[in-house]
């Protein structure tokens, strides 16, 4: 115990019942032990305290991370649901849904509008006309 041999425990029990006496000396070893006893239940105390801080700040750590993750996230869906941004992106799109545009913009022809009536057109009828050519 605390690097001492019998030999200097025994010295240690005959120099105590000299000074403290037969009459003190049980009371006193029962102080020595609820002193011994205080000190080791400190010790655990202080390691379980300094485990829990050690594992707070992992806990803190980790924290931080989501929190980071989360305004990323937060900036990238505030960045995509932006409606100026929309509307800016929309009005950059080409005319070129449907992929069926295969030639190039530059060789392109206008396209000229079409005048809307509602005037009845004439039409003749193919089939007629076909067979005045037979004939």
């Amino acid at each position: 115990m605390f690097g001492m041999g019998f030999t200097e425990i025994l010295i240690v029990a005959v120099i105590a019942i000299l000074f403290l006496g037969p009459d003190k000396l049980p009371s006193a070893m029962v102080e020595v032990a609820k002193f011994f006893r205080s000190v080791k239940k400190t010790i655990g105390t202080v390691k379980d305290s300094l485990e829990e801080e050690m594992n707070v700040a992992d806990i803190k750590e980790e924290a931080l991370a989501y929190k980071k993750e989360l305004l990323n996230a937060s900036n990238d869906l505030k960045r995509v649901t932006d409606v100026s941004q929309v509307g800016a992106s929309l009005t950059n799109l080409s005319d070129d849904i449907l992929g069926d545009d295969l030639e190039p913009k530059a060789k392109k022809e206008p396209v000229k509008p079409e005048k809307v009536t509602f005037e009845k057109k004439e039409t003749t009828n193919k089939i007629e006309k076909e067979e005045t050519k037979n004939v």
